[in-house]
């Protein structure tokens, strides 16, 4: 690689990665006689660790370099993965399936995770589990959450609230989105904007009012619905962008950004106006998996029709952080991995 070339893949902010297929029915045989990863997930990913370490060596620092390194790509797009010779039915209420008979998806999706760090449950977010189902839930269609479906889900990163005031300290540092069952017309698109494509797109006065410490974000829906009965829990004021230019951090919250003057909103309309623009598109389909920078950018999700009949779109998600050890004040005693 010449030093042009590596300058635009320094630059890029998608990577694409492609396992062949022989690759794909190792890692397949391999993943299909391990048994349910919950049981004992520190041996499991030892295990998971083993059996992807077979990858190419050039996939493997492409995987691993995803998330060590300021400069890389803030989304890699995963394809040709293995998959579960059969799935049951789609579960109905967002939690996992009880009629699961192999755990080839989430080997994918773990396996992967250990690649860029450690898997970490919160205690708010899908009752702790390390694995989270994103499915269509009935009661939870028009919400700006993961159980969504019939309205765009807006650009955000997935924050944690935190006594401190600061709700991006415990986040995770990268989401790992593994697609089991897309949904039935397959129109539903995940998107990603990245922080560095956002700041060269916004004008001057837009971008210093978002580094401006001017916007309060709304904790996580399930931790405003399940804990403060409610009612909004805001955040310190902080900016939406920090972080040296070449190298910035977003922050949004999907349950809401409360701007703090007139300035302020206009610039966070702008932000979104910016993120679907510069947006990266992915219509995932089984054996596909995203590997999202939390920090680097912002998601989101388009809307597409449910129909509630076994049969609807089926994600599944591993929140990841690089070390546990600065949120170690969160642990849950006698759980390793939970916040």
């Amino acid at each position: 690689m010449n030093a042009l070339d590596l300058a635009v893949a320094q630059d890029a902010t998608l990577a694409e990665i492609d396992l062949p297929d022989s690759v794909r029915d190792r890692l397949g045989a391999q993943l299909a006689v391990v048994h349910d990863p919950v049981a004992d997930i520190d041996y499991s990913m030892a295990r998971y660790l083993q059996i992807f370490a077979q990858l190419p060596t050039r996939t493997l620092q492409q995987i691993q370099d995803f998330g060590r390194h300021p400069d890389t790509p803030g989304v890699g797009y995963v394809r040709n993965a293995p998959v579960d010779a059969a799935l049951p039915g789609t579960p109905a209420d967002g939690g996992p399936s009880l009629d699961k008979a192999t755990f080839v998806a989430e080997g994918v999706l773990l396996g992967l995770s250990g690649l860029i760090g450690e898997p970490v449950g919160f205690a708010t977010e899908k009752n702790g589990q390390l694995v989270h189902d994103v499915v269509p839930v009935k009661g939870g269609a028009t919400t700006q959450t993961n159980q969504g479906s019939s309205v765009f889900l807006n650009f955000h990163n997935d924050i944690v609230h935190d006594a401190s005031g600061r709700y991006d300290l415990a986040s995770p540092d990268f989401l790992v989105l593994s697609c089991l069952r897309a949904d039935h017309e397959g129109v539903a698109a995940t998107y990603y904007a990245d922080a560095r494509d956002i700041s060269r797109a916004l004008d001057p006065a837009t971008l210093d009012t978002l580094r401006s410490p001017r916007f309060r974000m709304n904790a996580p829906g399930s931790y405003v619905r399940d804990v403060a009965g409610g009612v909004d829990v805001l955040s310190d004021p902080v900016p939406m962008i920090a972080g040296p230019e070449h190298s910035p951090e977003v922050s949004a919250a999907a349950n809401g950004v409360h701007p703090l003057d007139d300035a302020a909103r206009s610039a966070l309309d702008r932000l979104q106006g910016v993120c679907r623009e510069v947006a990266h598109e992915v219509f995932l389909r089984p054996g596909e998996v995203l590997l999202i920078n939390n920090r680097k950018g912002l998601h989101a999700r388009s809307r597409f029709t449910a129909r509630y009949d076994g049969r609807d779109r089926w994600l599944q998600r591993a929140y990841v952080r690089r070390t546990q050890w600065d949120i170690r004040h969160r642990t849950t005693p006698g759980v390793r991995r939970l916040h």
